[in-house]
Formats: C-alpha cells, sequence, structure tokens
C-alpha cells in the first residue's frame, strides 16, 4: 500500500517532494472490506432476513405490517442497505416494489447503492440506479459510488454510474478524484477508460497533486507515458512549489525526467507554430483588406 504523507521529517532533511508527500491510498480514502459486520443483537427480524436473503421472510414480515420497511438497526442500516451488501437481487426488487427509501444513509453516510458498489454487487447497482438512485451521495468521507467503484476495479460498474450522470471530477475529502484514484492503485486499464470518458489530468488532490505528480511519487509504470500523451500541465505545482519534472528528477527517475522534459519542449514549439499560425492568418486577412480598399478606391 502506498503512503500519501509521511508523517513528520527531520529539521535537517533536504525538502523533496519525495520526504514531503511519498504516496499511498489516503486515510479518507474508500475502504473496500465488503459487507457489514453484523451482530445478531443489533439487527431487527427484517434486516436478519434481508441480510440473508430470505425472501418469503421478508414478504411475511412486511405483510403483517408491523415492520416498517423503511425500519433502522443499531447500525442505523435500513433492510435495503443489507439486501444490497450481500448481493440479494430478489429482496432489493421486492423492498422497492414495497416503496422503500432508496437514498438513505447507514452510520457512515453510505447509501444501498454506495453499499452495493463497495461490495461489487453489480445487479443490485443496476437495480437502485434504474430506480433513479442518486449516484453523486458522498460517505463521510467524500466518497461517491464512483470512487468505491474505481478502487474496486470495475470498469463495467464505473461505466454505468457515469451513464447515470455520476460526477467524473467529484472530490473526495482528500481532493481525490476517480482518476487520481485509480493512479494510485496503479490501474491502467481504469486510468485508460477514465481518460477516455474526458478526465481531468489536471485535477489535483488537496495537496495540490496532479496525475502526473502521484504516478512519479512511487516507481514509474506505463500510466507516466499514459498521461503524457494527453493535454496535461507541467507548470503545475505542488504545495511546496514542486512540479512534475522535478518529482521526477528528485526521485531518480531519469528515463521520465527526460520524457516529461521533451513534453514541456513539444509542447512550446507547438505553441509557437499555432501562435504563427494565427499570425500568418491575421496577416493574410488584413493584406485581403488592404488589397479591397486600393481596388474600391481605383
Amino acid at each position: 500500500m502506498k503512503k500519501l504523507f509521511t508523517l513528520w521529517r527531520r529539521n535537517d532533511e533536504p525538502h523533496t517532494p519525495s520526504s514531503h508527500l511519498a504516496l499511498h491510498r489516503t486515510s479518507t480514502g474508500p475502504h473496500t472490506q465488503p459487507g457489514y459486520n453484523l451482530r445478531n443483537k443489533d439487527l431487527k427480524k427484517l434486516h436478519k432476513a434481508a441480510a440473508v436473503g430470505d425472501l418469503e421472510k421478508v414478504k411475511d414480515y412486511l405483510q403483517l405490517k408491523k415492520h416498517d420497511v423503511n425500519i433502522r438497526d443499531r447500525g442505523y442500516r435500513t433492510p435495503l442497505h443489507l439486501a444490497c451488501a450481500y448481493g440479494y437481487s430478489n429482496v432489493v426488487s421486492l423492498l422497492i416494489e414495497k416503496q422503500c427509501k432508496i437514498d438513505v444513509w447507514d452510520s457512515e453516510n453510505r447509501s444501498p447503492l454506495t453499499k452495493a458498489v463497495q461490495c461489487k454487487k453489480e445487479n443490485c447497482a443496476t437495480i437502485l440506479l434504474d430506480q433513479g438512485a442518486d449516484p453523486n451521495l458522498v460517505d463521510l468521507h467524500g466518497n461517491t459510488a464512483l470512487h468505491y467503484a474505481v478502487c474496486g476495479q470495475s470498469v463495467s460498474l464505473v461505466k454505468k454510474l457515469l451513464e447515470h450522470k455520476a460526477n467524473l471530477e467529484a472530490q473526495n475529502k482528500d481532493g481525490y478524484t476517480p482518476l487520481l484514484l485509480a493512479i494510485t492503485e496503479n490501474n491502467v486499464e481504469m486510468v485508460e477508460f477514465l481518460l477516455k470518458r474526458g478526465a481531468d489530468t489536471n485535477a489535483s488532490d488537496k495537496n495540490q497533486r496532479t496525475a502526473l505528480m502521484i504516478a512519479l511519487s512511487d516507481e514509474p509504470t506505463s500510466l507516466v507515458s499514459l498521461l503524457l500523451q494527453q493535454e496535461v500541465d507541467l507548470s503545475c505545482q505542488d504545495i511546496y512549489g514542486f512540479t512534475a519534472e522535478e518529482y521526477a528528477s528528485f526521485n531518480g527517475f531519469t528515463i521520465y525526467h527526460h520524457l516529461i522534459a521533451s513534453y514541456g519542449k513539444e509542447k512550446e514549439v507547438r505553441k509557437i507554430s499555432t501562435k504563427d499560425r494565427i499570425l500568418d492568418t491575421t496577416i493574410d486577412k488584413e493584406e485581403l483588406k488592404e488589397g479591397k480598399k486600393i481596388k474600391q478606391n481605383k
């Protein structure tokens, strides 16, 4: 697991990107431990039935009308939370049919959709999305369902969430967008998918580190080359004033340092070339105007 912050630094140590901001998955990042820690004494009868997928018991309890479909257990969970966490799509469908609330929170501010995504229960997540569940609700740490899908390495779930208007640039409390999380997970497939969907390569975390800086905070992979194929801004600086090029240099990644330097030069050449084309076009237009004036005067 990578580190995001070093906890302390001696006063006589040099200031470098790696000494300040070594990388890891954030303390407030999505936790991928599936399910809930269930204790029998915390659960109501309806919760117990939903947690084990006992559809007939769920039906019976609801027909008795002594059990509210939205009843909470001691963990502030509804039966829908438990059915989603353990993947019982038939129970999910029944609870929705009985008009349960979909956008509700447990004690960690996770909705049933968030829980289904966290636990990789795609069928349950699909049902909820089709019923209008909000994909942009955030938990206590600012994570959305999309953050969990990225950490769960499920491209299909990410795709479904985006199709239902999930915010591609949502940031958790550490400032991590789904793309930045995918970078920390070193998930090339996910990064490629998010980039194709238009993820902002220059978005930064709360330490103002861009995707390229994060990719260079540990032993670089093909992610660096992949990011350099995008329109990355090499002038971006983290909170200590370091650029991506300096990350590569300080960490001794010589090849990537040269790659970044070359990318910067090529980008500058493209800028100059673009300016020249604009200037040439402007001059041509002015010459055309002058030509028309001369003809009119004749």
